[in-house]
C-alpha cells in the first residue's frame, strides 16, 4: 500500500507542476542590447505614486451627492493630464503588480512559492536605470526592487511590517506616514548640500508605496467609508505633494507624475484572480512630457464605465504593459516616432534572442521558424521606418513601429509556447497510463480474473522490457542532443514505466474484456453513460455551482431506486432530509456577503444541543458512565462555548476598532491545537469517535466562520452519519454477510485482508459519492474555483497583522475541515463494507484523474485574465484535491483509529 501511495504522489506531483512548465514559464529574455532613445527626455524625474487594492471605479465615480471623493485627481483628468484604465494581469497580488510597472514583465508564477515577497528570478527594472531612486512605504514591496542595488543608489524607508494591521483603529496611518516621511525628505534637503545635489540630477524617480487603501478593502471592503476616506485622504495628500514637490524645483516644469495602482479588489474585500474588479485600476498621469487633456464628443469601449464616471467628454486611454503610450505624450512628434522605434528595437532584440536559443536547442530538420516575422521582414520594416523619420513621417513611422511589435511579441509567444504540444502529448499520456495501471491494480486485487491462467500467460515476455528500455534510451538521448531542461526528462520517461507496467498485466485485461463480454450490452452502456453523466456533473460544478444542488436532489433520489425505501425507511427519510438541506447550500450567495455572527453563535448553539443529546443517549446506554468520557465531552462542550464568546467579542471589539483582543488570540490558537488532540481521547467506537471528530472540527470551524458558512459542516455531517447507515443497510441485504450493527462496530488500525471481499458495482458508486461529496465539501461553503474568493476577515479571531503564509495556512484548514469529516465517514464506509481501503482510494483517485484530465485541456493562457485565472484555478483545485486525499486519507486514519488516554491508560481497540 506505501508503494503505492509514494508512486501516487509522485505521479501526481509531475502533473500538478506539469502546467507552469507548460503553459506559466518565466518570460523573461537574457542577452539583449541596451536601446536608448537619442533624444533627452521631457522630464528629469518621476513621482510615482502606486496606491495598492485601488480600484478604477472607486477613484473615478461619483459619489450619492454627485460629488468625486477625489477632487483633486478629478481635476487633473479635465484640465491638466491623461487618464485611462491600467489593465493588470493575474495574478492580481502586490508584488507582480508591482514588477509589471517597474519592472516591464508579467511575474513569474513561480514567485508564489515565496510569498510574493522574493526574486525567483533576477530582473532589471526602471529603478535600476535610474540615477537614483528614493522610495517609501511596506517594507514587502520596497524590499524587493531594492535588493541587489550594486551601485547603492536606491534608497528606501519602510514602516515596521507589523503596522499592517486589518484590526487596528485607523490603517490609513499606513499613508499619512509615507505622506509625512517626503515632505520631512524635501524639507531635509534644503538644508543638506549633499542630499540637494543629488535629487536636482536628472533620471530621479520618487515611488510612493500606499497600503491604507488596499488594507482598509481587506479589513471593511470597498463599499465601507473607511476605504473611501482613505481614497479622500490620498487625494488630498497628493495635492499637497505635487505642491510641495513644485516649490521645491521652482515649478521649473521637468517633473512628471503618475498615479495608478498595482491591482483592484472584489466587492468582498480580496484579490487575486482575474475579475474586472481585480484587473481594472486607475492610470493617471500629469507634468512634463504628458499630454493635456483632450475633449471628445464620443468614446467607444466595450464597458460603460465612461457613462458611470461621467467622463464620456474626456479622452481616455487604457494602457497594457509592453508598449508605450505615445499618445499619451506631450512632445515632438520625432520624439514619438524615436521612442516608439526604439521601443520596437527593444521587444525585436527580445525576439531574436529567443529565436535565436530555441533554434540552438533544436535540431535543424525539426525547428520550424515563426514566418509572419522574417529576418528580411525585420529589415524591411526597420529600415522603413527609420526612412519615414527621415522624412519627417512621423504617424508613418509610428504605425510601422506598431506592426513591428506586434509581429515581434506574437513571435516570442510562439518561441515561449514552442514546446507546449509536445510536453502536453507526454503528460496526457502518463495520465492516461496511470488511470489505467490503477484500474488494472483494482480488477488484478479484488476480480479474481488470473484463476486457471497458466504461468506462462502470467509472466510477460523478455521483449517488453528491452523495448520499452530501448525508448527510454532513444528519448533520453533525444532530450540530451537538444540541451532540454531536466523537467522534461521527468514529462517524457514518466510515461514509459507506466505503461510498462500496464502492459505487463495483459492477461488481467484479456480476463477483464472476457468478463465484460459476459455482461448484457444494454446494461454495461447504461452504466457507462451514468457513470460519463456523473463525471461531467462533477466538471459542471466547477462551473456552476447549482449543479451540485441538482446532483444532491438526484442522490436524494438513490432509495426509491432500490430496495432501501421499503427495507428502512426512517434511514431514508433522514437520507433524503440531509441531501435536500445540503443542496440548498450551493444556492447560498458565494462570497461578498456581510459578516452575520449570529448565525455562527446559532451553529455553535446546535452543535451545543446535539452534544447533550449524545451525551444523555450515551449515559442512558450505559450501566455506568465513564468518568474519562464525561470530561471529554464536557471539555469539547466548553470548547464550543468559548469559541462562540470569541467570535462575538472579537467582532464587537473590531467593529469598535479596538482591535483583536490578546485573550481571544491566545484562546483562538489553543483551541486550534487542541481540536487535534481531543478525538484522540474518545473511544474507538465508529460513532463515538466520528461525533468527537466533529465536535473538536466545529470548535475551530466556527472561529474561522463569518456567516452562514458555520452551518455547513454540521449538516454535512449529519449526511455522513445518515450514508455510514444507507451502506450498513446496502450491505445486510446483499449477498456480503455482515453480522455486526453499526452501533457496535470499532475502527480497526489494520483491516483484515481477510476480511476483505471482492467488488461489486455498488464499490463505484461508494467512490463516486465519495468525489461528490469532496467536492461538495468544497463549493458548499460558498467558495468558487479561484483565489480571490476567500474571504481574508475569517481568520480575524486568529491574528490581523498581515501574515500572507499564516493567513493563508489558517484559511486552507477551513476549506480542509469539511473534507476531514468527508474522509472520515469514508473511513467508516470502507470498515462497514469490508473493502479493502486500497481499492477504494484508487477508484476515488481514477475518477479524480478524470476531472482533472477535463480541466487540463481546458486550461487557458489567453482570452481575459478571468478566463485565464479560473481556468488555472480549475485545474490546481481538482489536483490538489486528488494530493491531499492521500494526506488526508492518513490523517482520517489516524483520527479514527489513534486512541490516547486522558489518565495515561492505553486502551486497546480491536474488533
Amino acid at each position: 500500500m506505501l508503494l503505492y501511495i509514494t508512486l501516487g504522489l509522485l505521479v501526481h506531483f509531475v502533473f500538478f507542476a506539469s502546467i507552469f512548465d507548460i503553459y506559466f514559464t518565466s518570460p523573461l529574455v537574457h542577452g539583449m542590447t541596451p536601446q536608448f532613445t537619442p533624444l533627452p527626455p521631457p522630464a528629469k524625474r518621476l513621482m510615482l505614486f502606486v496606491a495598492d487594492g485601488l480600484r478604477a471605479d472607486k477613484l473615478y465615480e461619483l459619489d450619492e451627492d454627485g460629488n468625486s471623493r477625489a477632487p483633486f485627481v478629478r481635476n487633473i483628468i479635465m484640465n491638466e493630464g491623461s487618464w485611462g484604465i491600467s489593465h493588470t494581469r493575474v495574478p492580481t497580488e502586490s508584488r507582480p503588480g508591482h514588477v509589471a510597472m517597474i519592472a516591464g514583465f508579467y511575474e513569474d508564477v513561480s514567485a508564489v512559492a515565496k510569498g510574493w515577497k522574493e526574486n525567483p528570478v533576477e530582473f532589471d527594472s526602471l529603478l535600476n536605470e535610474t540615477r537614483y531612486t528614493w522610495s517609501w512605504g511596506s517594507p514587502d514591496i520596497l524590499a524587493m526592487f531594492a535588493k541587489g542595488d550594486l551601485r547603492s543608489h536606491i534608497f528606501t524607508e519602510s514602516y515596521d511590517a507589523s503596522s499592517e494591521d486589518f484590526g487596528a483603529h485607523d490603517v490609513t496611518k499606513l499613508d499619512t506616514w509615507v505622506f509625512d516621511h517626503v515632505k520631512e525628505f524635501f524639507h531635509a534637503a534644503r538644508n543638506n548640500q549633499s542630499l540637494f545635489s543629488k535629487v536636482n540630477e536628472d533620471k530621479i524617480v520618487f515611488f510612493l508605496h500606499l497600503l491604507g487603501i488596499d488594507t482598509n478593502g481587506h479589513a471593511h471592503r470597498p463599499s465601507s467609508r473607511e476605504y473611501s476616506d482613505n481614497i479622500k485622504l490620498v487625494d488630498k495628500e497628493l495635492k499637497e505633494i505635487e505642491s510641495t514637490v513644485k516649490d521645491f524645483y521652482g515649478n521649473d516644469g521637468k517633473t512628471a507624475f503618475i498615479f495608478t495602482a498595482d491591482h483592484g479588489m472584489t466587492d468582498w474585500g480580496s484579490h487575486g484572480a482575474g475579475h474586472p474588479l481585480e484587473t481594472c485600476t486607475p492610470f493617471i498621469a500629469w507634468g512634463a512630457g504628458i499630454r493635456l487633456p483632450q475633449k471628445v464628443s464620443a468614446q467607444k469601449f466595450d464597458d460603460s464605465y465612461l457613462q458611470e464616471w461621467k467622463l464620456e467628454n474626456w479622452k481616455r486611454q487604457d494602457i497594457n504593459q509592453g508598449i508605450i503610450p505615445v499618445d499619451m505624450l506631450n512632445t515632438s512628434d520625432l520624439f514619438k516616432a524615436e521612442s516608439m522605434f526604439t521601443n520596437a528595437v527593444q521587444i525585436l532584440e527580445q525576439f531574436k534572442v529567443k529565436m535565436t536559443q530555441k533554434k540552438e536547442a533544436t535540431l535543424s530538420f525539426l525547428f520550424t521558424p515563426f514566418k509572419s516575422l522574417s529576418d528580411t521582414k525585420q529589415a524591411n520594416i526597420l529600415r522603413k521606418a527609420r526612412y519615414y523619420i527621415k522624412q519627417k513621417k512621423y504617424d508613418e513611422a509610428v504605425s510601422l513601429c506598431r506592426q513591428l511589435i506586434h509581429l515581434a511579441l506574437r513571435g516570442l509567444a510562439y518561441y515561449h509556447t514552442y514546446d507546449r504540444f509536445f510536453l502536453a502529448f507526454n503528460v496526457v499520456l502518463g495520465f492516461v497510463g496511470w488511470t489505467s495501471y490503477a484500474s488494472l491494480l483494482i480488477i488484478k486485487s479484488h476480480c479474481n480474473l488470473m484463476r486457471g491462467v497458466s504461468t506462462e500467460a502470467k509472466n510477460p515476455s523478455r521483449l517488453l522490457p528491452c523495448a520499452f528500455g530501448a525508448v527510454g534510451v532513444s528519448v533520453t538521448f533525444f532530450l540530451l542532443i537538444q540541451a532540454c531542461p531536466w523537467t522534461y526528462y521527468i514529462y517524457c520517461l514518466l510515461p514509459l514505466p507506466i505503461w510498462y507496467a500496464v502492459l505487463r498485466e495483459i492477461p488481467v485485461i484479456q480476463g477483464f474484456v472476457t468478463l465484460l463480454s459476459t455482461f448484457p450490452p444494454r446494461r454495461f452502456l447504461g452504466y457507462l453513460l451514468l457513470f460519463i453523466l456523473g463525471v461531467e456533473v462533477l466538471v459542471l460544478s466547477f462551473f456552476y455551482r447549482y449543479m451540485l444542488t441538482a446532483g444532491l436532489v438526484a442522490l436524494a433520489a438513490w432509495p426509491f431506486i432500490t430496495a432501501l425505501w421499503t427495507r428502512a425507511k426512517s434511514i431514508s427519510l433522514s437520507w433524503i432530509f440531509f441531501c435536500l438541506l445540503l443542496a440548498v447550500f450551493p444556492l447560498m450567495p458565494v462570497v461578498g456577503r456581510q459578516p452575520d455572527i449570529f448565525l455562527v453563535v446559532g451553529a455553535g448553539l446546535l452543535v451545543l444541543l446535539l452534544s447533550l443529546f449524545v451525551v444523555t443517549s450515551v449515559i442512558k446506554r450505559k450501566d455506568s458512565f465513564i468518568n474519562e468520557e464525561l470530561v471529554l465531552h464536557l471539555l469539547q462542550m466548553l470548547s464550543i462555548v468559548f469559541s462562540m464568546c470569541v467570535v462575538y467579542s472579537t467582532h464587537n471589539s473590531l467593529l469598535k476598532k479596538q482591535g483583536l483582543p490578546l485573550l481571544n488570540q491566545i484562546v483562538s490558537w489553543t483551541i486550534l491545537a487542541s481540536s487535534f488532540v481531543m478525538p484522540l481521547l474518545s473511544p474507538p467506537v465508529l460513532f463515538d469517535r466520528l461525533f468527537s471528530i466533529l465536535v473538536s472540527s466545529m470548535s475551530t470551524y466556527l472561529l474561522l466562520s463569518t456567516g452562514y458558512e458555520a452551518l455547513f459542516p454540521l449538516v454535512l455531517s449529519c449526511l455522513m452519519f445518515v450514508w455510514i447507515h444507507m451502506e450498513q443497510e446496502t450491505l445486510q441485504h446483499s449477498v456480503v454477510s455482515c453480522k455486526q450493527k453499526v452501533s457496535t462496530i470499532q475502527f480497526a488500525c489494520n483491516t483484515d485482508a481477510a476480511q476483505c471481499r471482492d467488488l461489486c458495482l455498488d464499490d463505484i458508486r461508494r467512490a463516486f459519492f465519495l468525489v461528490f461529496f469532496l467536492v461538495t465539501a468544497f463549493f458548499g461553503t460558498g467558495n468558487i474555483a479561484s483565489v480571490n474568493s476567500f474571504d481574508p476577515s475569517s481568520v480575524y479571531c486568529f491574528l490581523t497583522v498581515f501574515s500572507p503564509f499564516k493567513m493563508g495556512a489558517l484559511i486552507m484548514w477551513k476549506i480542509l475541515i469539511p473534507f476531514v469529516l468527508v474522509m472520515c465517514a469514508f473511513e467508516a464506509v470502507q470498515v462497514t463494507t469490508q473493502l479493502s481501503s486500497k481499492s477504494l482510494f484508487l477508484m476515488v483517485i481514477n475518477i479524480s484523474d478524470i476531472m482533472a484530465l477535463h480541466f487540463f485541456f481546458l486550461i487557458k493562457d489567453y482570452g481575459s485574465w478571468l478566463d485565464i485565472g479560473t481556468s488555472i484555478s480549475h485545474y490546481v483545485i481538482v489536483m490538489s484535491m486528488t494530493i491531499f486525499m492521500v494526506f488526508l486519507n492518513c490523517l482520517a486514519q489516524m483520527l479514527t483509529t489513534r486512541k490516547l488516554s486522558l489518565c495515561g491508560r492505553p486502551k486497546s481497540h480491536v474488533i
